[in-house]
């Protein structure tokens, strides 16, 4: 049985805007104390929705970046056998060589169980691990409990964590992973919600470069043959480069003159697609 859940209610942070169904699914999850697997495109904000609960919640976030070579082992603990192997040879260490202990480093999953006060775990980029991994990740996660092998020892979580997973749907995941989390999928900005963003970010932006980036922006994400759309990360930048500009004029960008498309498109055939394109939106 888990305990009692004591967490107060997740309603968005200072920059990110969150729409009531993501809302209610974050907010069911804590309270169900279940993962909650996030998959949508990069720059949909799945990765931030981890900072912004630790902030708002005032909990502290620890982030496990996935990566294809990783080992269930490393998230969980290290053994530093090289630093008690110097240790034994040159002895000015404090450590006492023959206690392993003293060269257990928790991973950031371990981290996670060994806090004191509750944390965000942010898994981030799940896809990118094997079926072996993500599974015996989540027994590990559903019981709460490791065991370090090397000094026959069980590490029991003091307080479960708010675990977020990202995925960015490269691979499919496995059904008995699948079960285990609630899930949500965050699509891409709609240009409404997209606005309420950029404000959030440029409370003082005017509403014709508002407006007009906006509309450049989401003609540009639709051209065909766009490997690597841009996110709103991109967007951002971009906006932040165009003000930064004392020869920008907004009715430029209007007429359909789009500057600056490096800070949008980082790979080459994407820009010299977007480039192409961009010129014939020139009137």
């Amino acid at each position: 049985m888990h305990a009692e859940n004591t967490t107060s209610k997740f309603a968005g942070a200072s920059k990110y805007i969150l729409d009531e169904e993501l809302a209610k699914i974050v907010n069911v999850s804590m309270a169900l104390e279940m993962p909650l697997l996030l998959k949508g495109e990069p720059g949909t904000g799945k990765t931030m929705l981890a900072h912004a609960i630790a902030e708002a919640l005032q909990m502290r976030l620890i982030v496990l970046n996935v990566k294809s070579s990783m080992k269930l082992v490393e998230a969980l603990y290290q053994y530093d056998t090289l630093t008690r192997l110097n240790d034994s040879r040159f002895g000015d260490s404090a450590r006492d060589v023959s206690n392993i202990e003293d060269y257990i480093k928790m991973g950031k999953i371990g981290q996670s169980f060994v806090s004191d006060d509750r944390v965000v775990l942010l898994i981030d980029e799940i896809d990118k691990a094997d079926t072996d991994f993500q599974d015996d990740m989540l027994d590990v996660l559903d019981q709460m409990e490791f065991d370090i092998i090397e000094i026959d020892k069980t590490v029991k979580a003091d307080k479960r964590p708010v675990i977020i997973i990202t995925s960015n749907a490269k691979k499919d995941l496995s059904d008995p992973f699948l079960g285990r989390c609630n899930f949500h999928h965050i699509a891409f900005p709609e240009p409404d919600m997209m606005r309420q963003i950029l404000a959030v970010h440029f409370p003082d932006i005017a509403k014709d470069l508002l407006d007009s980036t906006v509309k450049s922006f989401y003609r540009l994400r639709d051209i065909r043959g766009i490997e690597k759309k841009p996110a709103t990360r991109e967007l951002i930048n971009w906006i932040r480069a165009l003000r930064s500009d004392p020869d920008f004029r907004v009715k430029d960008l209007i007429k359909g003159d789009v500057p600056y498309l490096g800070v949008l498109f980082k790979k080459s055939p994407d820009y010299m697609v977007a480039t192409n394109s961009a010129a014939r939106f020139r009137l």
